[in-house]
């Protein structure tokens, strides 16, 4: 890949606005590039989480999600050409059956915590399922790939197992919601 960007500062989104792939320009608060903030916000807190200690399948899982969350980004700068395909949501799918398969059935609901990366993948989920809000708001304005909202949608359940898998794997229990104080 050849140089692609050769300057950082442009001045060009000075007055409020941000290019496209195709070149046109739309506001900073437009559906389009909120939703994209939220993606790359999503791949950022991934990696996050990957910098911490972790399991090499489960670093191989994110790293692949990061470079899908890179061309769903894209998809959403240049809406005519699809990137993300049923391949992609078919590998998240199959994470989650490989990973779920050894946890035990839950009994009762479960709050963000454990180990810090745990924790760290449920600030991943919940940025994920703001960024398929984000996704949804931008598809009732101009319709979308409906794999970029599949997507998300299945990423952030493989999130919520990762969390789980990574406080069983370290050897600590999740913590359990205790339900409304009795008055």
């Amino acid at each position: 890949m050849g140089h692609r960007l050769s300057r950082i500062v442009t001045r060009t989104g000075d007055d409020g606005t941000t290019g496209l792939a195709d070149g046109s320009r739309v506001a900073k608060h437009a559906a389009r590039i909120t939703a994209l903030g939220a993606v790359d916000e999503l791949n950022s807190q991934i990696g996050v989480l990957r910098a911490e200690p972790l399991p090499d399948d489960v670093q191989g899982v994110l790293q692949a999600v990061q470079n899908d969350l890179f061309d769903l980004g894209g998809e959403l700068a240049m809406p005519e050409y699809l990137q993300v395909g049923d391949g992609h949501i078919l590998r998240l799918e199959q994470s989650v059956a490989v990973l779920n398969a050894d946890l035990p059935a839950l009994k009762e609901f479960i709050l963000p915590g454990g180990t810090r990366a745990a924790a760290l993948a449920h600030v991943c989920r919940t940025v994920c399922r703001r960024a398929e809000r984000d996704l949804c708001v931008l598809h009732d304005q101009t319709p979308i790939s409906a794999n970029l909202l599949r997507y998300l949608n299945r990423l952030s359940d493989l999130l919520f197992i990762l969390a789980r898998v990574l406080n069983k794997r370290a050897g600590v229990a999740e913590p359990a919601w205790r339900g409304p104080a009795s008055a």
